[in-house]
């Protein structure tokens, strides 16, 4: 089959039965456009001809260039394309021995409870659009959620009664989370007050800007640019940080990692275990900070640490 050919067939299975988002559908066919640009300039143009060897020749020549997780994903794209390719006609797959390790990955940029007491109590709530800012902001941390979500939560999933949001996450997964009693009141301010006052035209969702549209997520990213220099942050703290704030708070209040991976939707428990990376490093810089052995300077010549 006709390498073009078949990219059209799995872009069609991508997006109407694989149910991923429209960013990772997005990601998936760049990485394999990239790819089948490489194979033509290579001189092959049928799907039969791509040996296992053309496959490790192109993700090596990406490496020089791209971070280990593009690799990564390029390799999962790559093989994702090939194991539909085998498995609807029957054909080997030249990617079934592809392994690529992905890199130390960073641990993730997170606000400390004070900063995000600090964001979150810096709002005008008399002023309708910081409201409604305010609510947004507040259920992203609140209940780990992403942007597209929180923005795509609608009236009868948002529960202000019984403290609860049903949440439709990745792949139409639904997942249930509990709203902490104290983020209920700006919620219910925002639905009450500003809500009717911006909602021009009958609209289910929760979230409507002052012309009664969809809330945009770039418009969320934007209120934190902006308060992330209003009030000073260091740190590069965006609307998906607060979502890493809520999992690595969550995790040091005591919270179990299965429950994490349940209410923050993770398809894995890898995923959710590297807040426990985080978690560790603020553990060795409480114990930096305090552990006896650190203050040599008033216990003499006493070093516990190495």
């Amino acid at each position: 089959m006709k390498t073009e050919r078949a990219l059209e067939r799995y872009r069609v299975e991508l997006t109407m039965n694989e149910g991923k988002s429209p960013r990772t559908v997005s990601s998936y066919l760049q990485d394999l456009e990239l790819y089948l640009n490489f194979l033509n300039e290579q001189g092959v143009s049928d799907t039969e001809d791509i040996t296992p060897a053309l496959v490790e020749s192109f993700i090596t020549q990406q490496a020089q260039h791209k971070a280990p997780s593009s690799i990564a994903r390029m390799a999962s794209s790559i093989r994702s394309f090939h194991h539909y390719l085998s498995f609807l006609y029957e054909t080997p797959d030249p990617s079934v021995s592809l392994e690529v390790h992905r890199g130390p990955g960073k641990l993730p940029v997170y606000g400390t409870v004070e900063e995000i007491r600090t964001l979150l109590g810096s709002f005008d709530d008399s002023d309708p659009r910081q409201c409604l800012y305010h609510a947004i902001l507040e259920i992203i941390y609140s209940c780990g959620l992403r942007v597209s979500e929180a923005v795509g939560l609608t009236l009868n999933r948002v529960d202000l009664e019984t403290g609860f949001v049903r949440v439709e996450g990745k792949g139409n997964k639904e997942r249930i989370v509990p709203i902490p009693h104290g983020s209920i009141p700006i919620l219910k301010h925002y639905r009450d007050t500003v809500r009717p006052l911006y909602e021009k035209k009958k609209s289910n969702l929760f979230f409507v800007n002052r012309l009664g549209n969809k809330v945009t997520t770039q418009s969320v990213e934007e209120i934190m640019r902006r308060k992330k220099t209003e009030l000073g942050f260091k740190k590069k703290l965006t609307p998906h940080k607060l979502r890493h704030s809520y999992a690595t708070h969550m995790l040091e209040g005591g919270a179990d990692l299965r429950s994490i991976q349940e209410m923050l939707g993770h398809s894995s428990i890898s995923t959710t275990q590297i807040y426990t990376h985080t978690g560790n490093e603020t553990l060795r810089k409480s114990y930096d900070e305090h552990h006896p052995g650190e203050l040599n300077e008033d216990l003499g010549d006493i070093v516990v640490k190495p």
